[in-house]
């Protein structure tokens, strides 16, 4: 077990009332649905590393913008300090308007836009749901 926390980073997308999720395909929490993220390589700016995660899961370029807030997550094995960041979309969303489509890759087994007010009916990852509420999101 390592004797320091793990740095993670998310994007949080929000798009006409709805967020983006992706279903964890990978421990910790596989098969719930999360926020788009991964953890941050060493001398990768933040910024840099929320841009890269979310090409990775789900093949969207997108912007870092400003920090939403944090969260720390400590199980058995990991301590992880999460920092989660507002992020923006570079392209134009599908090509018949609307949401952009996602391409779930690398850690994300699957991804769902979700319109805000239905957060409830999915399996989020342990404090999700508590997050968007502390933090304005819902």
């Amino acid at each position: 077990m390592p004797d320091f926390p793990i740095v993670a980073v998310g994007g949080i997308m929000v798009i006409e009332e709805s967020i983006l999720l992706v279903k964890r395909g990978h421990p910790p929490q596989e098969g719930k649905w999360s926020i788009p993220g991964g953890k941050v390589r060493y001398g990768e700016q933040l910024s840099e590393a929320v841009e890269r995660e979310l090409q990775e899961e789900i093949g969207l370029n997108v912007t870092c913008g400003d920090l939403v807030g944090i969260a720390e997550r400590i199980d058995e094995q990991n301590h992880f300090v999460i920092l989660d960041f507002f992020v923006h979309l570079n392209t134009s969303p599908s090509p018949r308007g609307g949401l952009p489509i996602p391409v779930p890759a690398g850690d994300a087994a699957d991804s769902v836009w979700v319109a805000l007010k239905d957060l409830g009916r999915y399996d989020l990852t342990t404090g999700l749901l508590e997050f968007f509420s502390k933090y304005g999101i819902i």
